[in-house]
């Protein structure tokens, strides 16, 4: 990928963007699927607040980045990949991807809606998790190993809407999605 693809002002039409453009089109493309050669790493970073940096500069263009998010895995080694069928590149991710930046209630269950636009239904295949052994930040899974962090905002309205349960012999504050709890953390 070049300075090309992520400059505001020179934006250039490539091979790359136009098959990332082709693929956005037509729904998440398959990257789990592709299996190109490492191109190397280039210095592209999500911070901790979900915006996006390249070269030390936030990246301002919403739809460059919603589309870079697109092509985003987390592969086994631990480390995160922008990847097109013939290419794959390594960014930093300094904690997950991804912001869950709203929460509704849609049929009883509940829907985030992440800072690039994904919405995640809170279910057992994407569950929350809590860092810290169930007393620190929570996460929602939003596909692939690709994680959101839970907003403070966010937090406090599912606060809001959370019961005491009883889980494994201790009382936690949890929220309800569909037929299944989920546990906010253990109440001390």
């Amino acid at each position: 990928m070049t300075e090309q693809l992520v400059s505001e002002d020179k934006l250039t039409p490539t091979s790359l963007t136009e098959t990332l453009q082709s693929l956005q089109q037509k729904g998440l493309p398959p990257v789990h699927d592709w299996n190109p050669g490492f191109c190397g790493e280039i210095d592209m970073r999500i911070c901790v607040d979900g915006h996006w940096e390249y070269m030390g500069s936030p990246i301002g263009r919403e739809s460059m980045v919603r589309l870079f998010s697109t092509v985003l895995r987390h592969d086994d080694d631990g480390h995160f990949y922008l990847v097109t069928p013939v290419e794959k590149v390594r960014i930093t991710v300094d904690d997950v991807p991804f912001v869950a930046v709203s929460v509704e209630t849609v049929d009883e269950h509940l829907v985030f809606t992440t800072n690039v636009g994904d919405k995640v239904v809170l279910n057992q295949q994407q569950p929350l998790r809590l860092s810290d052994a169930g007393r620190g930040v929570p996460y929602i899974l939003v596909r692939d190993r690709l994680e959101a962090r839970i907003h403070r905002n966010v937090y406090y309205e599912l606060v809001s809407m959370a019961e005491l349960q009883m889980v494994h012999d201790q009382e936690q504050l949890c929220i309800k999605s569909g037929e299944h709890y989920y546990s906010l953390g253990m109440v001390e």
